[in-house]
C-alpha cells in the first residue's frame, strides 16, 4: 500500500482543449491507482500562470510539504511538459520527496534534470533560428506580423502583373511569417512530427489560411515556404 498526495495542475486558458482540464487528470490518477493506495486529502491544485519560479507555484511547495509531514510520495497527474521546465525539476531534486507521475511512471529526477537542460538549450538554440529567419523574411520584403492583406506596388501595376497570384503569393508568406513563432514554440516544446505540429496547431485554435483544421500535409507546406 502507498500513500500519495495528488499535485494538478490547470491552465486559465483552453483546458480541455489543451489536455490539462481538472476532470481529465482526475481520471488519469484514478487510473493509476491500485487497490489499497491511499490518498492524502486535500488534493493541491496548482493554476499555472505563464511564469516558473518556486515562488509562482506555491501549491507546489504545500504539496511537498505535506508529503514530508505524512512521509506519503507526491503525485502527479500529468508531468509531459513539465518534464521539460528546469525550474521545476530542480525544485523536485532539492525537495527530497520521492514522486511519480501517472504520465510518466519512469520519470526520475536526475533523468528529467538532464532532458530538462538539453531542452532549454534546444528551445534558445530555435530562438535565435526564428530570429534569423524572421530578419531573412524582412529583407525578402516581407511584412511581418497578423496578415492584413497585401497592395501592390506602382511598380507592379506598371509592370502589368498579376494581382491575384501576386496578392495569393504574399499573402502566403505573410501568413508563414506571422505563425513563425508559434511552430518555434510548439518544436521547443519536443513537438517536432508533422503529425504532432498539426495537432497542437489546432489545440491552440490556430486555423489555416483557409479557415479549416491543420494535418501533417499542410504543415509540411508550411514549413517549406517558411525554408525558402
Amino acid at each position: 500500500m502507498t500513500s500519495y498526495v495528488e499535485y494538478y495542475r490547470v491552465s486559465t486558458e483552453k483546458q480541455g482543449r489543451s489536455g490539462l482540464g481538472l476532470e481529465a487528470q482526475q481520471e488519469a490518477v484514478r487510473r493509476f491507482l491500485r487497490e489499497g493506495d491511499t490518498t492524502i486529502k486535500p488534493p493541491f491544485v496548482e493554476v499555472e500562470s505563464g511564469k516558473k519560479t518556486d515562488q509562482d507555484r506555491p501549491q507546489l511547495a504545500a504539496a511537498l510539504d505535506a508529503c514530508r509531514k505524512t512521509g506519503a510520495s507526491l503525485l502527479i497527474a500529468k508531468l509531459d511538459r513539465l518534464a521539460r521546465d528546469v525550474a521545476f525539476i530542480a525544485t523536485l531534486m532539492k525537495s527530497d520527496v520521492r514522486f511519480v507521475a501517472c504520465d510518466m511512471p519512469e520519470a526520475d529526477p536526475f533523468r528529467l534534470h538532464i532532458e530538462a537542460a538539453i531542452a532549454e538549450e534546444e528551445a534558445r538554440k530555435i530562438s535565435q533560428r526564428t530570429k534569423a529567419a524572421l530578419a531573412a523574411a524582412k529583407a525578402r520584403g516581407v511584412k511581418l506580423g497578423g496578415y492584413r492583406g497585401y497592395d501592390l506596388t506602382e511598380e507592379q501595376r506598371g509592370r502589368g502583373l498579376d494581382r491575384s497570384a501576386e496578392v495569393r503569393a504574399a499573402g502566403a508568406d505573410q501568413r508563414a511569417a506571422s505563425l513563425l513563432p508559434v511552430i518555434a514554440t510548439i518544436q521547443a516544446e519536443g513537438i517536432t512530427s508533422m503529425g504532432g505540429i498539426a495537432k497542437a496547431l489546432n489545440d491552440r485554435g490556430i486555423p489555416t489560411a483557409a479557415g479549416g483544421q491543420w494535418h501533417p500535409m499542410s504543415v509540411s507546406r508550411l514549413l517549406k515556404r517558411l525554408a525558402a
